[in-house]
């Protein structure tokens, strides 16, 4: 199956310091897929790459068969694409269902003018964009917090307030940086119950995370980076037993 997210040849580097260095990655459509490696190996740089948040300084981004080399970041969204982030981003001067409509508006078409003049479909658009948020929530177990401040929310709730709002946008592809970083045991099984629903309804997922049980227990692949390059990828189970990924989590040198 060809690939619907595809880095080719994929640098960064930011002044002397490379944090991705000449990397192939591909990710395939429908599939839930894992980015991991030890601390500074270039993860949440490969995202913004990827998503055009960061701009390559060589190689190539193709997403869906659409280069998005030198485009604007909001082109990855219009390509279907979304995303969380390691440290959560929230309105958080915004209800918790505002902050899910936010996402809607990738598939929204009334303006400002149909607003200022009250034409029925403006109305029927916001009444379709406060359902499909109502629905979200329900999702990710927030419908009863849906009228509460954002900011009110435990840090756990606002990282599934986060993926709520991404899943708002009906994205082909769903980018998770670290979702299950402070969740308790309990909130990581919910977290991993939501994405295999989301992956069986047709959505891909690519997730970094450092909770390796997490990681190996929902992923179909998964691609290792230490210093900026590629050093393993392959099955869950293939890759726990490569010796230069044993060599980079632990410190040593592979045999």
């Amino acid at each position: 199956m060809a690939a619907l997210i595809q880095a080719v040849q994929v640098t960064r580097a930011f002044g002397g310091l490379v944090a991705v260095n000449s990397v192939d990655f591909s990710v395939r459509r429908g599939q839930m897929k894992a980015l991991i490696g030890p601390n500074g190996a270039g993860k949440s740089t490969l995202l913004n790459l990827l998503t055009g948040i960061t701009p390559v300084t060589s190689g190539d981004i193709i997403i869906d068969g659409s280069s998005i080399r030198g485009r604007p970041a909001f082109h990855a969204a219009t390509l279907g694409l979304a995303r969380t982030f390691q440290n959560v981003r929230l309105f958080e001067n915004m209800t918790v269902i505002e902050n899910v409509m936010v996402g809607c508006h990738s598939w929204t078409r009334q303006g400002i003018a149909s607003g200022a003049l009250r034409w029925i479909g403006h109305w029927r658009e916001e009444r379709l964009i406060i359902e499909e948020s109502h629905r979200q929530l329900g999702r990710v177990g927030l419908e009863a917090e849906a009228g509460a401040d954002a900011a009110s929310l435990p840090f756990g709730k606002q990282r599934m307030l986060e993926i709520a709002r991404a899943l708002a946008g009906h994205p082909q592809v769903l980018m998770l940086d670290e979702p299950a970083s402070g969740l308790s045991t309990r909130e990581t099984a919910e977290l991993s119950s939501l994405l295999r629903q989301i992956v069986s309804e047709g959505v891909t997922v690519l997730l970094v995370d450092h909770d390796m049980q997490f990681v190996m227990d929902i992923s179909d692949e998964v691609t290792v980076l230490d210093q900026g390059r590629t050093i393993a990828e392959g099955t869950p189970e293939q890759v726990q037993s490569d010796a230069a990924v044993i060599a980079a989590y632990l410190g040593t040198e592979p045999n």
